[in-house]
């Protein structure tokens, strides 16, 4: 029932992970699986097999999710964009109660570990807050258009760009998705996933091999950045644990609104407008019901 439970979790994970604007981070944060999935990556080469068995199921829910439902999810935000949204601010809200739980009861015994907060938590608080909607109003502009190629160049920038947006797939509240969309490469990356599932049916090898050229050194940069991040997280939560969660709050209370303010309404509804509460109810019921021990 664990492996089942850990996998849905992950299907979550990669779903986020996929849509501009929802962070990957904040679902695992939501779910109370955050610390777990940071422990395990940092320890990968201490602990391999503890950590590989823990990561598995999470794993095989995000590659499910990324290449199996990324085209469905995109097509229920192009047409239903609100009632598709609050489904992802319940799942995000969700998690809450078990964040401010982790801020007033520190489990560490390191810096700033004390439960009761002074101005520094609030500060802290209110600027990773600010961060969030600062990045959606910047980054709110039509993408630039990019062609990927196969040259020593593009592939350098493709794992420079590998690790940027893995680094903010998993701090809680930045998008990597967005930042993709930012820098110019998030539908060029998508369309080139896309190709190539779609080339395995007639099995086209050159479209594939062009295609792997391209997403390989991508590949290598997300797992790099995971890495890199993960070591630099398990730091701050280990010697600073009361304050980092009081700014990866703040990164998840904003959230909700970075999605919201991404987002195209449409024509708001009677129907939609229930829709779209029933949909946040039920994120908000399976992020609580996952994120219970």
């Amino acid at each position: 029932m664990r492996f089942i439970k850990d996998i849905l979790c992950g299907i979550l994970i990669g779903i986020a992970n996929i849509i501009p604007g929802v962070s990957g981070g904040t679902m695992a944060v939501s779910m109370g699986i955050y610390d777990k999935i940071i422990g395990s990556i940092t320890n990968l080469f201490k602990q391999f097999k503890k950590s590989v068995i823990t990561l598995f199921p999470y794993a095989i829910g995000m590659v499910a999710a990324i290449i199996g439902l990324s085209y469905f999810i995109e097509s229920f935000f192009e047409n239903y964009p609100l009632q598709t949204s609050s489904l992802f601010v319940g799942l995000i809200l969700g998690g809450v109660p078990i964040l401010i739980k982790k801020v007033k009861n520190p489990s560490t015994g390191g810096k700033s570990a004390s439960g009761q907060f002074d101005v520094l938590d609030v500060v802290l608080f209110l600027a990773f807050f600010a961060l969030i909607i600062l990045l959606q109003v910047f980054g709110s502009g039509k993408e630039a258009k990019i062609t990927l190629t196969v040259s020593v160049f593009q592939m350098l920038k493709l794992f420079i760009i590998g690790v940027i947006a893995s680094a903010t797939m998993v701090i809680p509240g930045v998008s990597g998705s967005m930042i993709l969309l930012i820098l110019g490469y998030y539908n060029p990356i998508i369309e080139t996933i896309n190709s190539t599932i779609k080339a395995l049916s007639p099995w086209d090898f050159n479209t594939i091999l062009h295609n792997v050229a391209i997403l390989a050194p991508f590949g290598i940069g997300v797992l790099v950045g995971i890495f890199a991040i993960a070591k630099i997280i398990e730091f701050l939560l280990s010697r600073y644990e009361k304050r980092t969660y009081y700014a990866i709050l703040g990164l998840v209370v904003a959230s909700p609104f970075a999605i919201y303010m991404g987002i195209g309404f449409g024509v708001i509804t009677v129907a939609s407008v229930i829709v779209s509460a029933l949909t946040f109810a039920i994120g908000f019921v399976v992020a609580y019901y996952l994120g219970r021990e």
